[in-house]
C-alpha cells in the first residue's frame, strides 16, 4: 500500500498574497509542488487541501485531487499543518 501526499495550500497569505497561483517560470508556484509528487511516484493519490477554489482548479490541471475545498476556520494563521490534515482525514475518511 502507497502512501498518499496531502499538500496544504492556503491562499490568504499575508506575506506574499496568493503566493501559491502566482507564476515562476512560467507555471503557478503550486504546480512545482504537484509534478513533483506526482513525478516521484511514492504517493498513490495526490491531494490538495485548500479554501481556495483558485488553487483547486489550478491543482486539479496539474494532476492533484482536490476532493473538497477545505473550511475557512481551517485557513487561518493560526490554523496548523496537523489541523489540516486532521480534518482531511475526518472528511475524506467519510466519504
Amino acid at each position: 500500500m502507497k502512501p498518499i501526499c496531502i499538500i496544504p495550500a492556503r491562499g490568504g497569505s499575508k506575506g506574499v498574497p496568493k503566493k501559491n497561483i502566482r507564476k515562476i517560470g512560467g507555471n503557478p508556484l503550486i504546480a512545482y509542488t504537484i509534478k513533483s509528487a506526482l513525478k516521484s511516484k511514492i504517493f498513490s493519490h495526490v491531494f490538495v487541501c485548500t479554501e481556495g477554489p483558485d488553487i483547486a482548479r489550478i491543482s486539479k490541471n496539474f494532476g492533484a485531487e482536490v476532493p473538497f475545498l477545505r473550511p475557512k476556520e481551517y485557513a487561518q494563521d493560526s490554523s496548523t499543518d496537523l489541523d489540516v490534515v486532521k480534518h482531511f482525514y475526518s472528511v475524506e475518511g467519510s466519504q
